[in-house]
Order: C-alpha cells, then structure tokens, then sequence
C-alpha cells in the first residue's frame, strides 16, 4: 500500500497515525504530582526502620545500659536495703551496720536524672577499675522534689541493674541515713585470688 511513497512521506504518514492514536491520550502531570507529594512522606514501617537505626546507633555509641524510662517510685525516708542470692548475711549485716570502710563517694545533690545516670555509671566504673569494694552514693531524700525521692529511686533501679553491684544498704545515721546508700561491690578476679592465698 505504501510502495508509491518515498521515505519522507512515509515518515509523515506514520507521525499522523501516531498523533492520531494518541490523540485522547491525558497527561499524567497531576497523578505524577501526587506520586511525587505522597513518596515524600515515609511509610509507618519506613518510620519504625528509621527509629531502630536510631536506637542502635544509640546503643553502640552510648554504652551506659542505665534505664531512664520511669521506675517504682519510693518514699523519702524509706529504707533501701538489697542483696542477691549467695551474699553472705554476716556480710550484709556489716553493710548495713556500716562497718566496712567506704572507698569511694558520689553525691548527686541538684543533679537531673540524665546528669544522676551519667554520674553513677562513671562512678560505678571508676570504682570497679580501681578494685574498690564499698563506696557510698548520697542521693538526698528528694522530700521536694517532683515526685518526691526521683533520684532516689532511680538510683536503687540502677543499682539493682548492675551485675557489679552484690548489695546495698541505706547508710547509717552519721553517713547519711536514708539520704544517702552503701554499697559493696563485686570482687575483682585479683581480689578473689588475693583472698584464696591469704585464707588458705
């Protein structure tokens, strides 16, 4: 049918066609618009992706495991007093007479919690490096604070979630009272050595 056209007039007739076909052809420019608006916005799961990235992150950079979520609130003048299974009661009852010589002391008076969590999770690991054994943390009653005793009881949280920590003792009277906790830690590999040589 087209033997009689040259290549020119073939062109031409094959652009009509094409025209002609695509003549009630819409633009997409709205719907691509749309695609375009809603991509920007992240799915819900894109969003939890991105938080879990946010989180390990987090985790990797910040090795203090301290929780800062809320915690069991307790009294201002209760007592704190905690030991895990196989510590001695000769042991404790000496923590808690205050018979063993403290090493080391943190005071967290007008600290924020985050400022508190910082600071016992270096003390804590500064007192560990050192082999010390009982150190005392002066947390203050918190009788008006909001709620009362936060840091208080955040500390006896953090305190039982640290495997360093065997016990711990609200301080007697003349180091504190219940402002303020003794607690004994774990013994080193050294210390434990030391100890089998001197008792044996």
């Amino acid at each position: 049918m087209n033997e009689g056209m040259n290549d020119d007039q073939r062109d031409r007739n094959g652009d009509d066609a094409f025209r002609d076909a695509m003549s009630d052809v819409q633009p997409l420019r709205n719907q691509r618009s749309e695609v375009e608006r809603t991509r920007g916005d992240p799915t819900p799961a894109q969003l939890q992706r991105r938080q879990a990235a946010v989180d390990d992150h987090r985790d990797a950079v910040d090795p203090n495991n301290l929780h800062q979520g809320e915690v069991a609130l307790v009294g201002p003048r209760d007592e704190l007093s905690w030991k895990k299974d196989g510590v001695q009661i000769g042991v404790f009852r000496k923590l808690r007479l205050g018979k063993y010589e403290v090493d080391a002391e943190l005071d967290l008076h007008r600290l924020t919690v985050s400022q508190a969590r910082e600071a016992v999770f270096k003390f804590l690991k500064a007192s560990r490096a050192k082999d010390l054994r009982t150190v005392l943390i002066a947390h203050g009653r918190g009788e008006r604070s909001d709620p009362p005793a936060r840091i208080k009881s955040y500390v006896a949280h953090w305190l039982r979630q640290t495997p360093e920590v065997i016990a711990f003792h609200s301080a007697p009277p003349n180091r504190g009272g219940t402002g303020a906790v003794c607690l004994l830690l774990k013994k080193s590999p050294q210390q434990r050595e030391d100890n089998r040589e001197r008792f044996s």
